[in-house]
């Protein structure tokens, strides 16, 4: 069984930062990519950013620039460090792994990114 668990959320406000953190447990095969997702009410969940198993970076234009994705390789931990955040940013913000050898897809519990002033 695989979890993920996030933390680092929290309230901030505009033009602050937050470093969110998401640790990997469990008996995990071959990691194809991990990444961070985020889901602001009422509208759908969107990728954030993405770091393959060879560490190419992809983030999304909105957060180019001020958010940056990285990965301990030792425990598969990754975070988001969150820079200059904007009221947009405001979301539940989710980790997420697949793998591969057998292809799974797994999410985490989410946490809340609040940016208000």
């Amino acid at each position: 069984q695989v979890r993920l668990v996030e933390s680092g959320g929290g309230l901030v406000q505009p033009g602050g930062s937050l470093r969110l953190s998401c640790s990997a447990s469990g008996r995990i095969s071959k990691i194809n990519v991990q990444a961070w997702f985020r889901q602001a009410p009422g509208e759908q969940r969107e990728v954030v950013a993405s770091i393959s198993r060879g560490g190419r970076q992809i983030y999304d234009d909105s957060v180019k620039g001020r958010f940056t994705i990285s990965r301990d390789s030792a425990d598969n931990t990754i975070y988001l460090q969150m820079n200059s955040l904007k009221l947009e940013d405001t979301a539940v913000y989710y980790c997420y792994l697949n793998t591969i050898l057998p292809v799974n897809d797994y999410w985490g519990q989410g946490t809340q990114v609040t940016v208000s002033s």
